[in-house]
């Protein structure tokens, strides 16, 4: 007879093989890192942390990613699964800048551009500045566009130029 220690293990085992079949389609489509950017909109939402930061506290890509949505607040994290090369891939922030104007934050010849702006995000995410909607879909708080009017053009202009139009 099979002690039940291991018919229990074997059981729980069976159920995590099944949810990594459906994990790893959720990993190609970059759920883990739109469900953790998810999770940090809603606990600053909760916590209301937006409040309580300052320009002086967000790193440069979180100020180049408010100053880029100040007048519509609409952000998006992309990516694709079929691209062959790697950095085309990673999930990257994209803005609309008008109503049928977009900006990307991806480069393919540098990659440390297109994560510092994901950064850029999840600092944005934790400190209340930004929320999440649905998917992939974000938008400034209410605080966010407060923020986003104080910060200068000058202070972002260069990482703005990097941006892609999309």
């Amino acid at each position: 007879m099979v002690p039940e220690r291991f018919i229990e293990k074997d059981a729980r085992y069976a159920q995590s093989a099944q949810a990594i079949a459906g994990t790893w389609e959720a990993l190609g489509e970059g759920a883990p890192a739109l469900v953790a950017l998810a999770q940090l909109c809603s606990l600053a939402l909760i916590e209301g942390s937006g409040e309580r930061v300052t320009l002086d506290e967000l790193k440069p890509e979180a100020k180049a990613l408010l100053y880029a949505t100040r007048n519509r607040g609409v952000l998006e994290v992309k990516g694709t699964n079929i691209a062959f090369e790697a950095p085309d891939r990673f999930l990257a922030v994209y803005v609309e800048t008008g109503p049928e104007e977009k900006l990307g934050f991806r480069s393919r010849e540098n990659p440390e551009f297109t994560v510092r702006f994901f950064e850029g995000l999840r600092q944005l995410c934790a400190t209340g500045l930004v929320l999440h909607h649905i998917y992939r879909d974000f938008s400034l708080s209410a605080y966010g566009f407060e923020m986003a009017r104080q910060i200068d053009h000058d202070e972002v202009t260069e990482l703005l130029q990097q941006a892609q139009l999309a």
